[in-house]
């Protein structure tokens, strides 16, 4: 069995890592290289950096900052902001990345996503989903959550998938911030729709909840900010918790 992994993500904004509640509400979180630093050395399987209003300003993600990342740690690392080219995904490769997460490039280009597969291999591309209820469906949402569109999370899941991506980044804006729990539910619907790895992103709260999206959610990776950032909760108690839960985890 592949273990489960564990993700902090690092959403940046102005420089400085940020975390809100349901997209809003931004906090600061700290200095990016530094966190970064620390989960590496905590046992962090991977680490994930959003430059979530990259998009909305309409510019490219901060690549020095990539680059000062990447001198820090000795984990996968996957971008994501305001990419929408091969371009822009090879000078982050170049910069340290490992991986790539595209989000509203994908839905207004989905043609985006064959080609950085082809170009760089399914694995390096991460298609992240940002999508909450209305009505009762799960509808896909741009711009850092601000843009909701016609796509269902599901079809468009099916979609990604179909056309190369490796991954697909699941956000519950729902849940986002809340710490009430990841959309286990959704999750696991995702999970069996598709056959590439699903991270959870939105409402980790407690230990309990990340077992719960792996259990429930069926989940590959979970992945948490702000438990992480105000150390809430620790990376190898975490991981020593889900050992003793019975799920695969490298310690």
């Amino acid at each position: 069995m592949l273990a489960k992994r564990i993700i902090p993500c690092l959403d940046i904004k102005n420089g400085r890592t940020v975390k809100g509640v349901n997209f809003v509400d931004l906090r600061d979180a700290g200095d990016p290289v530094e966190l970064a630093e620390i989960y590496s050395a905590e046992g962090a399987d991977e680490l994930v950096f959003l430059d979530i209003s990259a998009t909305e300003e309409r510019r490219k993600t901060l690549v020095n900052m990539v680059r000062s990342v990447a001198e820090k740690i000795n984990i996968p690392f996957t971008v994501g902001g305001g990419i929408s080219s091969i371009e822009d995904v090879d000078i982050l490769l170049n910069n340290g990345a490992d991986k790539v997460s595209i989000n509203s490039s994908a839905v207004k280009n989905p043609q985006l996503i064959n080609d950085l597969a082809k170009k760089f291999g399914s694995q390096c591309v991460v298609v992240a989903i940002d999508a909450k209820q209305i009505d009762g469906k799960w509808i896909v949402h741009l711009v850092g959550g601000k843009v909701p569109t016609e796509l269902n999370l599901f079809d468009w899941a099916v979609e990604v998938a179909e056309r190369g991506a490796g991954e697909i980044l699941f956000t519950s804006m729902d849940n986002d911030g809340t710490k009430n729990g990841f959309a286990n539910e959704a999750l696991a619907k995702l999970s069996e729709l598709v056959n590439i790895p699903i991270i959870a992103s939105g409402g980790a709260g407690n230990i309990q909840h990340f077992v719960d999206s792996f259990k429930e959610g069926k989940a590959d990776a979970a992945l948490a900010a702000s438990v992480f950032h105000f150390k809430e909760i620790e990376i190898k108690a975490l991981k020593q918790e889900l050992r003793n839960n019975n799920i695969e985890v490298r310690l």
